[in-house]
Formats: C-alpha cells, structure tokens, sequence
C-alpha cells in the first residue's frame, strides 16, 4: 500500500530543510526545471504556492510572485498539472520529493473541496497547508483528506495558547508549521538580534505541548539562520529568500541553476 511521502520521510531522524515556490516564477515554464533543482540540491520537501490575488498572510515579495504566477498561467487546475508532470517525469526527471501545496481557502472552494482532493492526491501531491483554514472546523476536511492520502498540516503562531497548540499538534497529521513571528512571510523582525531569545522561549513552548514534529518558517533567509532554527525545531522553511534570489532570471534554465545554488548554500 502507497505510504504518503510526507508521512514516510517523518519517520526519519533529521532536520528538514523546506522550500517554498511560487510556480512558474519568474517566467512560465521554470517550475519543472525549480522542482528538479531543488530536488537534486537537497530540498526535503518543497512547498508549491498556489497563487491568489488577496494573499493575507504573504509579504510584498510572495504576492508579487503570486501576481507573476498568475500573469503566468497559473491556475489550480494548470498547477495539478504541473505536479502531475513532474511526478511522471514529463520533459525532466521524474520528481519524488514531497510536495505541498500552501495557499488559501478561496481558490479551493472555487475548484470544489472534494474534487481538489481527489485530483490533488491523483496528481502527486503529498500534503496541504491552508493558513485561512480554522483548526476547529476541520473535521470533515480532515476525514476526507486521509481518506485521499493527504498530509494536513496547520500554523501556530507566537500568540497561540498552549491549550490551542496541542489542539493543532493533534490535527496536524504528521507535522505543524510555526510562524516564527507575527507578521507576513519575509519579514526582517527574524533577523533582530534582540528576538532571538523570545523565538527561542515560543519554540521551547511549542515543544513541550506537542507531541508531533513541527518547522518553524517566516523570514529565515540564510544558511546560519537555518542552523539556528534546527536547534529550535524539527525543520525550517526558506521561501521569499529564494524567491528575491531567482527575481532577475529571464529564462527556466536560469532560474533552474540559480535555485539550485541558492539551495545549495543552506546547509
């Protein structure tokens, strides 16, 4: 029987080092190429955007992205399609990291939730990050995603309660993500020297009411942050970082070979 990569990769012992990727930036037709960078530069998971206009929690460089994916062609639909191709190895080599799709509620409910489960599960995705998506109300989104074989995963953040923190170690399927502060992705609050001692006091927070594995992601931008975080956590997430380091490409293979440098100098 088919085990979810997500869920698999897990059980391993190691510190997991998470892309984020808003499809077809900068240009169309750089996501296989990013994908297959990214895979072959030691990526564990990557984390695919799918793009909207309103994106609450993004910084200026992810919905920019955002805006530039969707200029771009992307759609559900056309990023289900992406990741079918890269899982067949359609033009490039056949993609077997883990992939997860982090977007918001809206685009999801246009598709139709039971569809977009079903055809993101046949398509070759591993797992969902919802950031609008209430905990409390997920039951049935729940249920109907393991029927399909998909990891859930859902945010803490530095203000959540410790009651509220177990509640979402217990929904979260094999792992939750932690907002490194409260603000949008990219911020530059990570890189205070003077937080560093409050992010350390949260995460330690956050490991005494969980149970299961959780990352820790937004603004974390370079190789000695990362190094920092897994101290802290079971994982880091670099996202607008890399996405500011692929910006100026004009061409897939250019963006291609810049993700995989960039990758490259995380570890």
């Amino acid at each position: 029987m088919f085990q979810n990569r997500i869920t698999t990769l897990l059980q391993q012992d190691k510190k997991l080092l998470i892309a984020y990727y808003m499809p077809e930036f900068p240009v169309a037709g750089a996501t296989l190429p990013v994908l297959e960078a990214l895979e072959r530069s030691g990526a564990d998971i990557v984390e695919l955007g799918m793009p909207f206009s309103d994106p609450i929690g993004d910084g200026a460089v992810i919905q920019e992205a955002a805006h530039t994916a969707i200029s771009n062609g992307v759609t559900l639909k056309n990023l289900l399609e992406l990741v079918r191709r890269a899982r067949n190895g359609e033009g490039f080599r056949k993609i077997t990291v883990p992939i997860l799709l982090m977007g918001y509620c809206n685009p999801v409910i246009a598709y139709g939730v039971d569809a977009f489960l079903r055809d993101a599960a046949a398509a070759g995705v591993d797992g969902l990050l919802i950031p609008d998506f209430p905990p409390e109300e997920a039951a049935d989104f729940l249920q109907k995603a393991k029927a399909c074989g998909l990891t859930v995963v859902f945010l803490i953040s530095p203000v959540t309660p410790p009651e509220r923190i177990q509640l979402i170690d217990s929904l979260s399927t094999d792992f939750s993500y932690c907002l490194a502060v409260n603000a949008t992705t990219g911020t530059a609050k990570l890189s205070e020297d003077s937080g560093d001692a409050a992010i350390g006091d949260y995460l330690h927070r956050v490991r005494a009411h969980t149970k299961k594995k959780f990352v820790v992601g937004f603004g974390i931008r370079d190789k000695s942050r990362v190094a920092s975080m897994f101290t802290l956590a079971d994982g880091a997430v670099v996202g607008t970082a890399l996405l500011q380091h692929l910006a100026a490409a004009t061409t897939p293979d250019e963006v291609a070979r810049l993700a995989g440098e960039f990758w490259s100098s995380l570890r």
